[in-house]
């Protein structure tokens, strides 16, 4: 077999939903098998799912055991050539696999490969290609440099902003969300370490890789959508604790002597000031906190809804009121509609996405808000 995909489930069933039928579209031409593990979701996943993708194999698990021991569990099952970790709050389009594993064979150094992605809006996703945290490039990110400056090799070197996201290049990190690897080099490397719960797993995998001699690429020939933010709340004091202990068990694993101590003190400073600011944020006690009254995706809102089934030229006008449902089917396909919505990202307007044939509709409009789902007894 080619190619195993494996995808990490806890509560986006719907986001799954849509991701499965787009996984199932990419590897019509390849020999490949689809595994999802369930983290003990409380909503229903495996009971929505598993009449609606037979082909699909499910391993349901009795807790949360986190991403990177999940994705292991998953692994030992698997007898693909590639091994390919996937988000479920991903959409990919149609040749993403093809061109993957093609670049994969064409370069004999290459230990893991990562690619271009945009969120829900169609905006770049700088997390895309990183190189390896260090104290002066969290020092930079921490007080806000690095978005000042996306574009420097100075201020924004954690992720490498100075480097042309549409070109392929070799980096030091690769994201989690998609991550393909021949399975000879997971094997050696020995997969995610499992003391990390949930964020920084994938920059010890990409470290170990790099150690172990192998090049980590960033493939720019290919778009995903990844819609980020649905398993943790990025602005809350879970995530903020989850995502500094992590670079912190990532320090203590990987690094030595004073650069050791100095990056564990500054990344343990770094939880108490952001978890102070979260706190403070959240009973408003923050003197310029944004107030955004979210909108819902209510059908009977006035603002504009324009479902669109296949591509076109005449230019849908949308403004921020609008709403417009990118409807997959033989006439539009996953790779047109992410296209389309990078093309569209600057008109303010929100996109929601829909595969043919599917019972539900997903979207989020940044990677810092919680996704919106729309139910096929809504649609009716």
């Amino acid at each position: 077999m080619e190619l195993s995909i494996i995808i990490v489930n806890y509560n986006v069933k719907f986001f799954l939903e849509q991701c499965l039928h787009a996984v199932l579209k990419a590897v019509e031409q390849i020999d490949a098998e689809i595994w999802v593990v369930d983290n003990h979701s409380t909503d229903g996943s495996l009971d929505y799912l598993r009449p609606l993708f037979p082909g699909v194999s499910f391993l349901e698990n009795q807790k949360n055991i986190g991403f990177g021991a999940a994705n292991n569990h998953a692994v030992k099952h698997c007898s693909g050539s590639f091994i390919l970790f996937l988000n479920p709050d991903t959409l990919i389009p149609e040749d993403c696999l093809t061109n993957c594993i093609q670049f994969m064979k064409a370069h004999s150094k290459a230990g893991a490969l990562g690619i271009r992605m945009l969120d829900g809006s169609g905006k770049f996703l700088p997390e895309s290609k990183r190189a390896f945290p260090s104290p002066v490039r969290a020092f930079y990110k921490l007080l806000g440099f690095s978005s000042l400056f996306p574009k420097s090799s100075r201020f924004n070197r954690y992720s490498l902003g100075h480097l042309n996201s549409f070109e392929n290049h070799e980096v030091d990190v690769l994201a989690g969300a998609f991550m393909m690897i021949p399975k000879p080099v997971l094997e050696l490397t020995g997969g995610f370490d499992e003391r990390f719960f949930m964020y920084g797993e994938d920059i010890d995998l990409s470290y170990r890789i790099q150690k172990a001699g192998f090049t980590n690429y960033y493939f720019s020939g290919s778009s995903i959508i990844h819609f980020k933010g649905e398993s943790t709340r990025k602005g809350s004091l879970n995530y903020v604790i989850l995502f500094y202990n992590a670079m912190l068990l990532f320090v203590q694993k990987n690094y030595r002597g004073s650069k050791a101590g100095f990056f564990g003190f500054f990344i343990q400073a770094a939880i108490i000031l952001r978890g102070l600011f979260s706190a403070f944020y959240k009973i408003g006690a923050y003197p310029f906190k944004k107030w955004a009254k979210k909108r819902e995706f209510d059908k009977n809102r006035a603002e504009p809804m324009v479902f669109l089934t296949k591509m076109t030229e005449n230019q849908p006008i949308l403004d921020k009121n609008s709403t417009l449902i990118f409807c997959e089917s033989k006439q539009f396909s996953w790779k047109e509609i992410i296209q389309k919505v990078e093309e569209l990202s600057h008109s303010g307007a929100q996109f929601r996405f829909r595969a043919s044939n599917s019972q539900s509709i997903v979207g989020s409009d940044s990677k810092e808000s919680e996704g919106e789902t729309l139910t096929a007894n809504i649609i009716s």
